[in-house]
């Protein structure tokens, strides 16, 4: 018994000393590079969880925005604002383009129909006929004659009775918006930090900002959403807050970045789209970002 004792003892010294062998080979040259940058990123790395938002304050958001876009009327729900080429859909006004349609900005009435699609939610009748998801009007014109068609107040009738479906979309959308952002800017940790800082800034307003502001001129990671080589997305704001930021609250500062970013817009924007007349209306709405609910 002695003799086994001794040669199990001895087996698992060899086995202790092999291991402690092949750490050694693992905590050398590439690998101890290798292990020290993921200990670096763990201590450094920040926290990527976004503030949760309670029902309550997921339905203020959803009226702020339907405010926004279409001051709270039902007929908002279905536009097609002068001096654009494509309807404007849903309380976050989500465009829908014709088939091959081609413009500067991203389309995302589609993407909106595949979340309906993934919830559960039964499309009105005439859309599920579509051979293909695209817009059914070719010309504003044609738009505004079948205004009060059944099929059109069908539409209208669906979005309002599921605007917190659309609430959903568009917050996901701001969720899903982060490694975009950082993929695409030349300081990735500090658009993170700065877009994390935000989102807890005088809840639920800082949320509220991001959320809205994708929602209204988006991320601002597409190359063709440019006017003379500038875009006007949540990406050139937060860079522009960076580039400017001073001591003191948060959120004013993001409201000034953001009416600076727009103003730029409309200054390099073709004559012919006529921007300027819808400058006010936009610096009041980022204006809201800074405002006590």
């Amino acid at each position: 018994m002695k003799l086994i004792a001794r040669l199990m003892s001895e087996h698992i010294l060899k086995r202790s000393l092999r291991s402690r062998h092949k750490i050694r080979r693992l905590l050398s040259g590439a690998g101890l590079a290798i292990f020290f940058a993921l200990l670096q990123a763990c201590v450094h790395s920040p926290t990527t969880t976004l503030p949760a938002l309670s029902r309550e304050e997921s339905s203020w958001l959803g009226e702020r925005i339907f405010a926004n876009e279409c001051n709270l009327k039902t007929a908002c729900l279905t536009s097609w604002n002068t001096g654009e080429d494509f309807p404007s859909l849903g309380i976050g006004h989500f465009i829908w383009y014709r088939e091959n349609q081609r413009e500067v900005f991203v389309e995302s009435f589609p993407q909106l129909l595949e979340f309906y699609d993934a919830q559960g939610v039964a499309l009105p009748g005439w859309i599920t006929g579509l051979e293909r998801r695209d817009s059914p009007w070719q010309t504003r014109e044609e738009f505004q004659m079948d205004f009060d068609s059944p099929r059109m107040q069908e539409l209208r009738n669906f979005l309002d009775a599921t605007r917190h479906v659309q609430v959903g979309f568009i917050i996901r959308r701001m969720h899903a918006s982060l490694p975009s952002l950082k993929a695409t800017s030349a300081r990735p940790q500090a658009v993170e930090q700065l877009f994390l800082e935000i989102s807890r800034s005088d809840s639920p307003l800082g949320m509220y900002a991001l959320i809205d502001y994708i929602n209204f001129k988006g991320e601002g990671i597409s190359t063709a959403e440019r006017y003379q080589g500038e875009g006007w997305g949540l990406l050139q704001v937060l860079e522009h807050v960076l580039d400017t930021r001073e001591p003191g609250p948060l959120l004013p500062q993001f409201t000034r970045a953001a009416s600076q970013v727009l103003t730029r817009r409309v200054e390099n924007s073709p004559p012919e789209r006529g921007e300027q007349r819808w400058l006010v209306g936009w610096n009041n709405r980022v204006a809201s970002y800074s405002a006590q609910p």
